[in-house]
């Protein structure tokens, strides 16, 4: 019992790591996978694929399904926001020519954004500490992103609008799920969010008439987006926002970009500057401020 005990408690640890890593893959698909297909068409066959991996895996697990009509609304709602409105606004703006590392810095705001609503309307305080750890994150990742701001970066009011969109969505999606949503199973309430999100996404796909150019590059990028980042990452932002504060978890993705800077290294030769080098340890600082210390509730007169 004490082994068991020994290795969930080293899972438990390893999920923030293994959460970031595969998150930050994110715009390594899409390198691979954007060039040969439309966002949303794209996005849609990922959704589709997902949910069947889900049922089978269900169906094998014998996983049981929320009995609580309320929690089935809820779930949708984070389904709309999180990966509906999240990864629709950031493949259309990407797909639409902003600069992955623009985009990269209008989400990367998700953490300073979460604070504030926490401290503004969800009477906790921000310790000192933590707005440290949150100012030293944005800045490490400026760093980190501040090369690629002028490269292939094409600003419009279209292409802003998506990144912001993608922005509110993911920052709403996370503080209503951790305010709404009860212990569920993962599997079962991944495919309920997806449902929800292929409602939605479908009938927007209809409107793109861009053909899917059938090649390695595509076919693999949508297999690592069905199996490791809906399946191992959706999964597990699932997992830590049940078990952890919401804006511990949203500092997470503070280190995306310079993790993704990283693997863009090692995978395409990208080159690693100091500025990167600095960044990405600045952003390592600031999100440990943050997860070390946690809100308190403000003092009532």
């Amino acid at each position: 019992m004490s082994g068991v005990n020994s290795t969930t408690s080293v899972w438990l640890r390893a999920m923030p790591v293994v959460f970031v890593l595969i998150w930050s893959t994110g715009f390594i698909v899409a390198k691979f996978g954007l060039p040969y297909a439309p966002p949303l068409t794209f996005l849609v066959m990922r959704y589709v694929l997902s949910i069947l991996c889900f049922l089978l895996w269900i169906q094998l697990s014998r996983a049981a399904w929320p009995t609580c009509r309320r929690q089935w609304g809820h779930l949708a709602v984070t389904g709309l926001l999180m990966h509906a409105g999240y990864l629709g606004g950031v493949w259309v703006a990407v797909k639409a020519g902003m600069g992955s590392g623009l985009v990269a810095l209008i989400v990367g705001l998700q953490p300073v954004i979460t604070a504030v609503w926490i401290s503004q309307w969800a009477g906790l305080q921000i310790s000192r500490r933590q707005w440290l750890g949150l100012t030293l994150g944005l800045a490490g990742l400026l760093l980190v992103v501040w090369r690629k701001l002028g490269v292939g970066v094409e600003v419009s009011g279209f292409t802003m609008a998506a990144a912001v969109f993608a922005l509110l969505s993911i920052t709403a999606g996370t503080l209503y799920q951790k305010q709404f949503v009860k212990a569920n199973d993962v599997r079962t309430a991944s495919v309920i969010q997806l449902l929800a999100a292929l409602l939605v996404t479908l009938p927007l796909m209809l409107f793109e008439t861009e053909a899917i150019n059938w090649n390695a590059s595509f076919v693999g990028a949508m297999a690592w987006s069905v199996l490791v980042l809906t399946l191992g990452g959706s999964s597990l932002l699932y997992l830590l926002l049940q078990r952890g504060a919401a804006m511990k978890v949203t500092s997470l993705f503070y280190l995306v970009p310079p993790t993704t800077a990283l693997m863009a290294w090692a995978l395409f030769g990208e080159h690693i500057t100091a500025a990167t080098i600095v960044g990405t340890a600045l952003t390592a600082l600031g999100v440990s401020l943050v997860v070390r210390s946690s809100p308190v509730p403000k003092a009532t007169a």
